[in-house]
């Protein structure tokens, strides 16, 4: 290769790397937002927050402010047109609402129909304390429970040894049934005091 190739070459990727950064960078100029005039600049304010205020339609969790959809563009035309009109904020979305149903509003109103929407979050909370304060009465209850039939399978446990001393002594030959029974309760006891 000739120094003049290398040359031509080094500059063609010159060129490229400024055009690929220009082309980049026009993407932003592309991004410009829709300006729009209103006749009255006090009307601007209140478009603002509208578009702040109502969602989307089509988009997830957008407002019209976000959204670049072409019915979040019709809207925004929409309201302009109605601000320019002259109708209140209600008025406008009052007006939305009809077409659109509530889900147009970012915060739905309280009314009979969205009731349960608002205080679902606190029924929510209600329950899971209650279930938290009785399980813990459940479990303060059972360990109650628990210790108390400890302490009365010990003194069962002395008794049954001493009935069975006794009837050792009275007799050469212990009673079978008695000594299966206290032998049962000797190791049902034990495995309750292996479990706590």
């Amino acid at each position: 290769m000739t120094s003049n190739s290398a040359t031509l070459l080094s500059r063609c990727l010159t060129g490229l790397q400024t055009l690929g950064l220009l082309m980049l960078l026009s993407g932003s100029v592309l991004a410009v937002e829709d300006i729009v005039s209103f006749s009255d600049e006090s009307l601007r304010p209140r478009y603002q927050q509208l578009l702040e205020e109502l969602r989307c339609p089509k988009c997830q969790n957008q407002n019209l402010a976000d959204s670049n959809s072409p019915i979040s563009q019709d809207l925004r035309s929409e309201v302009h047109r109605l601000l320019e009109e002259g109708a209140s904020n209600p008025e406008i979305k009052a007006y939305l609402k009809s077409r659109y149903s509530e889900f147009i509003l970012y915060k739905p109103e309280v009314n009979r129909a969205t009731w349960f929407l608002w205080s679902s979050p606190v029924v929510l909370l209600l329950i899971g304390l209650l279930i938290a304060v009785y399980m813990a009465r459940r479990d303060t209850r059972s360990a109650a429970q628990a210790s108390a039939a400890a302490g009365q399978s010990a003194g069962d446990r002395q008794r049954l040894a001493a009935l069975l001393r006794n009837e050792q002594v009275d007799n050469e030959q212990p009673n079978n049934e008695l000594s299966d029974y206290v032998g049962d309760v000797q190791s049902e006891s034990q495995k309750k005091d292996r479990e706590q």
